[in-house]
């Protein structure tokens, strides 16, 4: 377990290298469900397109970094975060990621510097070739969620968001790996309702509550550069089952309203992944009390591959 402490602390090391994202109250009505007020914490705005930047951050400030640099294996975002951070640090870094990875997310890893691999259909395959580096050239390994650091960093989200809206009963979060619920539901540690969000096709914690431990989904659907990593991870396991109240499983057809949704109403642009909280309450797969107070959690932006005017 990491506690809010931890999480509080490691917010004072990375603060000065990342984003403090906007919050935006908007009326529920805008996005077609009952909801008088809704809250979306943008972590689109995020340096490199997404939450992951965190994690990616904390990592590489509190860990000692080898001359081989730094490696990581990613379904893009935490690809991207990792470079950006690693290019930031002037740090070396190798990033390898599936086949499945957006042509976006394999141009931003490019761009930052990092020497890219495509190793693999999907992330397990990305994760096996980044290992087989680690022991060939001695880098520091960043794992997408199951490490101590990057869940710390992920769970400086939640801290932000209770300063920035205290008043809130209920959260909703996408799940991928687990990393940004398991961060997130630390910092709160019971206090508000956190819900996580996956796609029908990648339902990765679904079935590790159903099996009470990690077990192997299926991963895929619309959303599977970044919400299908076949299982959640071990560290993030039991944070989840203390702390997080629910999960919910949404359409691709749902995602891609969402995105739609909120390029219409607020000329926000988000990725499938990024969009998929926000699917479970305008598909109705969430239907708020009456008495909620809800958030949603908008974790990416990296994406051009939907077409948001129609």
């Amino acid at each position: 377990m990491i506690s809010p402490q931890q999480i509080f602390s490691t917010h004072q090391i990375i603060g000065p290298h990342i984003r403090k994202t906007p919050v935006v109250e908007v009326d529920g009505a805008d996005f077609g469900i009952e909801t008088a007020r809704l809250v979306l914490k943008l972590e689109s705005l995020q340096h490199a397109g997404s939450f992951k930047c965190r994690g990616a951050f904390t990592n590489l400030l509190t860990r000692q970094i080898p001359a081989a640099g730094v490696v990581a294996a990613s379904g893009g975002n935490h690809g991207a975060a990792v470079a950006y951070a690693a290019m930031r640090r002037r740090v070396p870094a190798k990033i390898f990621v599936p086949s499945v990875a957006s042509s976006t997310k394999i141009r931003q890893i490019s761009d930052y510097g990092a020497d890219l691999t495509i190793a693999g259909e999907r992330y397990a395959d990305a994760l096996a070739a980044s290992e087989a580096w680690v022991a060939q050239s001695g880098a520091m390994p960043i794992h997408a969620f199951d490490q101590e650091e990057t869940l710390l960093g992920q769970g400086t989200v939640g801290l932000e968001l209770e300063e920035q809206a205290a008043d809130i009963t209920t959260l909703l979060v996408a799940v991928g790996g687990g990393g940004l619920i398991a961060g997130i539901a630390a910092w709160y540690e019971g206090r508000i309702k956190v819900v996580g969000v996956e796609p029908d096709l990648a339902p990765t914690l679904t079935r590790a509550l159903a099996a009470g431990r990690p077990v192997d989904a299926e991963a895929g659907g619309i959303a599977a550069d970044s919400l299908a990593p076949r299982r959640v991870g071990e560290l993030v396991f039991p944070i989840v089952q203390r702390h997080v109240s629910a999960t919910v499983l949404v359409s691709d057809d749902a995602i891609r309203d969402a995105q739609r949704l909120l390029w219409k109403s607020l000329r926000v642009v988000a990725e499938p992944g990024g969009a998929a909280a926000l699917a479970a309450l305008t598909s109705r797969r969430y239907v708020a009390a009456p008495h909620e107070r809800v958030a949603v959690l908008i974790c990416g932006g990296n994406s051009t591959a939907v077409d948001f005017e129609r």
